[in-house]
Protein backbone atom coordinates (compact mmCIF):
# COMPACT_ATOMS: atom_id res chain seq x y z
CA UNK A 1 0.00 0.00 0.00
CA UNK A 2 2.59 2.61 0.96
CA UNK A 3 4.85 1.60 -2.33
CA UNK A 4 1.66 2.37 -4.05
CA UNK A 5 1.00 5.66 -2.22
CA UNK A 6 4.64 6.94 -3.16
CA UNK A 7 4.12 6.01 -7.28
CA UNK A 8 1.14 7.47 -7.06
CA UNK A 9 2.92 10.62 -5.39
CA UNK A 10 5.90 10.46 -7.75
CA UNK A 11 3.44 10.31 -10.76
CA UNK A 12 1.04 13.27 -9.55
CA UNK A 13 4.79 15.65 -8.95
CA UNK A 14 5.90 13.98 -12.37
CA UNK A 15 2.43 15.56 -14.13
CA UNK A 16 2.89 18.84 -12.19
CA UNK A 17 6.42 19.51 -13.28
CA UNK A 18 5.70 18.60 -16.55
CA UNK A 19 2.77 21.53 -16.65
CA UNK A 20 4.84 23.80 -15.35
CA UNK A 21 7.78 23.75 -17.74
CA UNK A 22 5.50 23.61 -20.52
CA UNK A 23 4.06 26.75 -19.29
CA UNK A 24 4.40 29.08 -22.55
CA UNK A 25 5.07 33.25 -21.44
CA UNK A 26 7.07 34.04 -24.32
CA UNK A 27 3.95 36.85 -24.78
CA UNK A 28 5.18 38.05 -21.64
CA UNK A 29 8.17 38.42 -22.04
CA UNK A 30 8.44 40.33 -25.52
CA UNK A 31 10.15 43.71 -24.67
CA UNK A 32 9.52 46.56 -27.50
CA UNK A 33 11.80 49.05 -27.91
CA UNK A 34 10.50 52.31 -29.42
CA UNK A 35 12.37 53.77 -32.40
CA UNK A 36 14.96 56.71 -31.22
CA UNK A 37 14.32 59.57 -33.93
CA UNK A 38 17.54 62.21 -34.79
CA UNK A 39 16.76 65.78 -32.55
CA UNK A 40 18.63 68.11 -34.09
CA UNK A 41 20.59 70.69 -31.21
CA UNK A 42 23.29 72.36 -33.81
CA UNK A 43 25.06 72.49 -37.22
CA UNK A 44 28.60 71.42 -38.18
CA UNK A 45 31.14 72.17 -40.33
CA UNK A 46 34.13 70.08 -41.67
CA UNK A 47 36.77 72.56 -42.89
CA UNK A 48 40.47 72.22 -44.88
CA UNK A 49 43.32 73.75 -43.41
CA UNK A 50 42.72 76.23 -46.19
CA UNK A 51 39.52 77.22 -44.51
CA UNK A 52 37.18 75.09 -47.83
CA UNK A 53 34.27 73.34 -46.17
CA UNK A 54 34.24 69.85 -46.88
CA UNK A 55 30.63 69.77 -45.21
CA UNK A 56 27.99 70.63 -42.99
CA UNK A 57 25.90 68.72 -41.49
CA UNK A 58 22.79 68.95 -38.33
CA UNK A 59 24.31 67.28 -35.02
CA UNK A 60 22.63 65.88 -31.84
CA UNK A 61 25.08 66.64 -29.13
CA UNK A 62 26.13 64.28 -26.13
CA UNK A 63 26.92 66.98 -23.47
CA UNK A 64 26.04 65.15 -20.46
CA UNK A 65 27.64 61.57 -18.89
CA UNK A 66 23.94 59.76 -19.96
CA UNK A 67 23.89 61.03 -23.40
CA UNK A 68 27.75 59.98 -23.75
CA UNK A 69 27.51 56.52 -23.01
CA UNK A 70 24.33 56.19 -24.88
CA UNK A 71 25.66 57.78 -27.87
CA UNK A 72 23.89 56.30 -30.81
CA UNK A 73 23.64 52.71 -29.75
CA UNK A 74 20.16 51.52 -30.32
CA UNK A 75 19.16 53.51 -34.00
CA UNK A 76 18.91 51.52 -37.09
CA UNK A 77 19.45 54.37 -39.45
CA UNK A 78 21.07 57.95 -39.86
CA UNK A 79 20.57 60.16 -42.58
CA UNK A 80 23.40 61.34 -44.73
CA UNK A 81 23.87 64.93 -43.77
CA UNK A 82 23.29 64.39 -39.72
CA UNK A 83 25.73 63.10 -36.77
CA UNK A 84 26.65 63.48 -33.33
CA UNK A 85 29.14 65.39 -31.56
CA UNK A 86 30.21 64.10 -28.16
CA UNK A 87 31.40 66.90 -25.71
CA UNK A 88 33.70 66.12 -23.07
CA UNK A 89 35.33 68.62 -20.52
CA UNK A 90 38.99 68.39 -21.52
CA UNK A 91 41.02 66.79 -24.39
CA UNK A 92 42.27 62.90 -23.20
CA UNK A 93 42.66 59.65 -24.49
CA UNK A 94 39.22 58.54 -26.20
CA UNK A 95 37.71 55.11 -25.84
CA UNK A 96 35.08 54.56 -27.79
CA UNK A 97 33.25 51.05 -29.02
CA UNK A 98 29.99 49.57 -30.97
CA UNK A 99 28.02 47.65 -28.63
CA UNK A 100 24.37 48.06 -29.17
CA UNK A 101 25.35 50.32 -32.43
CA UNK A 102 23.49 48.86 -35.24
CA UNK A 103 24.88 50.93 -38.02
CA UNK A 104 28.89 51.44 -39.34
CA UNK A 105 29.67 54.87 -38.17
CA UNK A 106 32.96 56.63 -39.33
CA UNK A 107 34.44 58.02 -35.82
CA UNK A 108 36.92 61.47 -35.69
CA UNK A 109 38.66 62.19 -32.58
CA UNK A 110 39.08 66.18 -32.50
CA UNK A 111 41.35 68.07 -30.03
CA UNK A 112 40.69 70.97 -28.12
CA UNK A 113 41.44 73.30 -30.92
CA UNK A 114 38.86 71.54 -33.43
CA UNK A 115 41.30 69.56 -35.01
CA UNK A 116 40.58 66.44 -36.48
CA UNK A 117 43.90 64.27 -34.60
CA UNK A 118 42.61 61.09 -35.18
CA UNK A 119 39.95 58.91 -37.03
CA UNK A 120 38.47 55.19 -37.09
CA UNK A 121 36.53 54.64 -40.29
CA UNK A 122 33.67 51.81 -40.81
CA UNK A 123 33.27 51.07 -37.34
CA UNK A 124 31.48 47.98 -37.03
CA UNK A 125 28.04 47.28 -36.00
CA UNK A 126 27.98 45.51 -32.48
CA UNK A 127 31.59 45.28 -31.97
CA UNK A 128 32.82 45.35 -28.63
CA UNK A 129 36.35 45.89 -29.27
CA UNK A 130 38.10 49.25 -28.15
CA UNK A 131 38.49 52.28 -30.47
CA UNK A 132 40.99 54.39 -28.96
CA UNK A 133 41.94 57.54 -30.46
CA UNK A 134 45.71 58.08 -31.09
CA UNK A 135 45.99 61.29 -29.06
CA UNK A 136 44.10 63.22 -26.52
CA UNK A 137 40.44 64.42 -27.79
CA UNK A 138 38.26 66.52 -26.36
CA UNK A 139 35.19 65.42 -28.72
CA UNK A 140 34.14 63.21 -31.00
CA UNK A 141 32.40 63.24 -34.04
CA UNK A 142 30.12 60.17 -34.99
CA UNK A 143 29.46 60.17 -39.04
CA UNK A 144 27.49 57.50 -40.48
CA UNK A 145 30.33 55.15 -41.87
CA UNK A 146 32.14 55.90 -45.42
CA UNK A 147 31.20 59.48 -44.99
CA UNK A 148 35.18 60.58 -44.01
CA UNK A 149 35.87 58.89 -47.41
CA UNK A 150 32.80 60.47 -49.45
CA UNK A 151 33.52 63.66 -47.99
CA UNK A 152 37.10 63.47 -47.96
CA UNK A 153 37.97 64.23 -44.25
CA UNK A 154 41.75 64.02 -43.42
CA UNK A 155 43.07 64.16 -39.79
CA UNK A 156 44.32 67.38 -39.79
CA UNK A 157 41.14 69.08 -41.02
CA UNK A 158 38.76 71.33 -38.31
CA UNK A 159 35.65 71.44 -37.42
CA UNK A 160 33.28 74.06 -36.15
CA UNK A 161 29.58 74.01 -35.00
CA UNK A 162 27.29 76.00 -33.18
CA UNK A 163 24.56 74.69 -31.37
CA UNK A 164 20.57 75.60 -31.92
Amino acid sequence: MISYLVRLVLVLLFICFTLISCNDNSAEKEIKTEKISFKKEGELSISRNDSIIVSKIDIEIADNEYERQTGLMYRNSMEENQGMLFVFEDAEPRYFYMKNTEIPLDILYIDSNFKIVSMVKNAQPMNEASLPSNFPAQYVLELNGGMANAWKINEGDVISYQKK
